[in-house]
């Protein structure tokens, strides 16, 4: 009878701990659900830095430059990313790229023109999922010719 008694409680334990893990388990898998991927912050410039987020912001940009843009997000997830560059209400390249992120991270597009862009307004659309996160506006001026 002693043993028996042992032996109960010796499972009352291990099933004891075993819910207790199987709780923590679901209270941490219920806090990192609720950070889903989301865009922050949207940069628009002239060059990158290592992290992928830019490094000269502007928005006025030479038809010879390599235009960079960057979304920023937050949260933890995985989705797909998409930028549509836009040049007189034309669709001018449309990239995507899939992410999956844990914490804070940065995804970067760029775009170039060999024979250099045309003069004028243009604009960049960052999408999540399908779904349009910001557009920034931006000028291309024409090269001021050397004396």
């Amino acid at each position: 009878m002693v043993h028996c008694a042992l032996m109960q409680r010796a499972r009352r334990r291990v099933v004891a701990a075993g819910i207790a893990a199987l709780a923590v388990m679901l209270i941490a898998a219920g806090c990192s659900s609720d950070q889903h991927l989301q865009a922050t912050t949207i940069q628009l410039g002239r060059s990158i830095n290592p992290d992928k987020t830019v490094a000269s912001h502007t928005t006025r940009f030479k038809p010879s430059d390599t235009i960079y843009a960057a979304v920023l997000t937050d949260g933890s997830g995985s989705g797909t990313i998409k930028v549509r560059w836009l040049y007189a209400g034309r669709v001018v390249s449309e990239p995507e790229e899939k992410v999956s992120y844990r914490g804070p991270a940065a995804t970067e597009f760029h775009i170039q023109n060999n024979t250099g862009f045309p003069p004028g307004e243009y604009s960049v659309e960052f999408y999540l999922d399908g779904r349009s996160v910001g557009t920034r506006p931006f000028r291309v001026d024409e090269e001021k010719a050397h004396r």
